[in-house]
């Protein structure tokens, strides 16, 4: 493959398809298939900050991120000639990048984790002030949503991620994940749990 996966170009990568649009027509897949530069350079550009975001999220450490991304696109020019017409993008990519850190830094499990987001999906109140003594506050909550979600397991914490950042549905997450439908909204319902249990202490920041 000519086309060299390196770090996420904002201004070249074009908007994330919607989950609609998340498909490949058959002739966008042969040009694939067949390792045109062109095509591999528009599907790069498409999907590269989109999975490295997730990974992101899941090792924490850009350099080692970028290499992730790097690797997970190989990967998926190595396995492109598996993959169907009708089958949807992401799914698949968030699954080659899951098992390639997963393989890589299995013994390192790190998590990033917003602070908005975790309010909006946990409830929790924190001021969004921009002075000096609020910034402070901002910042150690924030912190403290990222170590919660360090004490989640991998599973819990990596499901939260596709569901509430990445906005999978359960479907493609059990896809993700190599398990069964409900096991996966157990998974996201008892991390949402143990989170907001986590972080009770964190709401009503003012």
């Amino acid at each position: 493959m000519a086309a060299d996966p390196t770090a996420p170009n904002a201004q070249a990568a074009p908007a994330p398809k919607e989950p609609s649009e998340d498909l490949l027509s058959a002739d966008e897949l042969a040009r694939l298939v067949r390792g045109e530069e062109a095509a591999w350079h528009n599907f790069i550009t498409t999907y590269e900050r989109r999975i490295f975001a997730f990974l992101y999220r899941l090792e924490g450490h850009r350099d080692n991120t970028l290499d992730l991304t790097q690797e997970t696109f190989m990967r998926s020019w190595r396995s492109i000639a598996t993959f169907k017409v009708g089958q949807r993008v992401l799914p698949w990519l968030f699954q080659i990048a899951r098992n390639t850190q997963i393989e890589r830094h299995r013994r390192k499990q790190l998590g990033q984790f917003s602070l908005d987001e975790a309010r909006e999906e946990q409830g929790l109140e924190i001021s969004a002030g921009t002075g000096p003594s609020q910034q402070a506050e901002r910042r150690a909550a924030q912190s403290r949503v990222q170590q919660a979600l360090q004490q989640l397991s991998p599973e819990y914490r990596e499901a939260l991620v596709l569901r509430f950042m990445e906005d999978l549905p359960y479907e493609d997450i059990a896809r993700v994940q190599g398990v069964a439908l409900g096991t996966v909204k157990s998974r996201v319902y008892r991390a949402k749990e143990q989170l907001a249990a986590l972080l009770a202490d964190v709401s009503d920041l003012n």
